[in-house]
């Protein structure tokens, strides 16, 4: 496999992702960060942290937007919920 290869079938990966979760709004946050130890707002910050890497001038507004679909704001209206009791002891006890 050549590098571009690679960079192509990771960048195909990734999309993927991205549109399963924007697919799954009925997941929350809290419910990834508790099972896979990284949410939505993770994959922002990393996003936004590549586009540093590169010098690419990305907000982490932008960052958000791209990974929710919508901008932040607008999707915490339509689809956070508020976080269960268990929920948040699962996230307290966790080490995020």
């Amino acid at each position: 496999m050549t590098d571009q290869e690679r960079l192509e079938l990771e960048a195909a990966a990734f999309r993927n992702l991205i549109q399963h979760l924007r697919s799954r709004p009925d997941v929350q946050n809290i419910d990834l960060m508790n099972l896979a130890g990284f949410c939505r707002n993770c994959l922002s910050k990393w996003y936004k942290a590549a586009a540093d890497d590169l010098e690419v001038s990305v907000s982490i507004e932008e960052a958000r937007e791209e990974i929710y679909g919508m901008p932040y704001a607008e999707w915490k209206a339509k689809y956070q919920k508020e976080a269960s009791a268990e929920q948040q002891a699962a996230f307290d006890q966790g080490k995020h």
